[in-house]
């Protein structure tokens, strides 16, 4: 039962992990006007945010401080990049199921 119970710490250790590292890399790559447009806090905070999160989950696996960066990381996630990304233009390619003739106001129809 101890192997079980070592293995499955050491994958939640790395699921954290990895949930801050994309987090971190997130916002690292995300524009800083993007972030007063969102109206959340600056690029900064949620970088040292992120990073000490990383950082602790590296160097200093204390379960209450791996918990306050898991809370950290999935705040960021599901609400601050959403917010990014609706202000950066979307998702892949900026568009979302739109065609090429698709305008800023929807479907260009030649003046039909």
């Amino acid at each position: 039962m101890n192997q079980f119970d070592a293995s499955l710490f050491f994958f939640l250790d790395m699921a954290m992990l990895l949930l801050a590292v994309v987090a971190l890399g997130i916002a690292a790559f995300a524009r800083e006007d993007a972030y007063r447009a969102a109206d959340k806090q600056s690029k900064m905070f949620w970088l040292i945010l992120l990073g000490v999160t990383v950082a602790v989950d590296l160097l200093l696996p204390m379960l209450f401080l791996q918990l306050a960066g898991l809370i950290a990381s999935i705040v960021f996630m599901v609400d601050v990049r959403p917010a990014l990304r609706q202000v950066s233009g979307g998702g892949r390619g900026g568009r979302r199921g739109g065609s090429s003739s698709d305008g800023p106001y929807g479907p260009y129809n030649g003046g039909r």
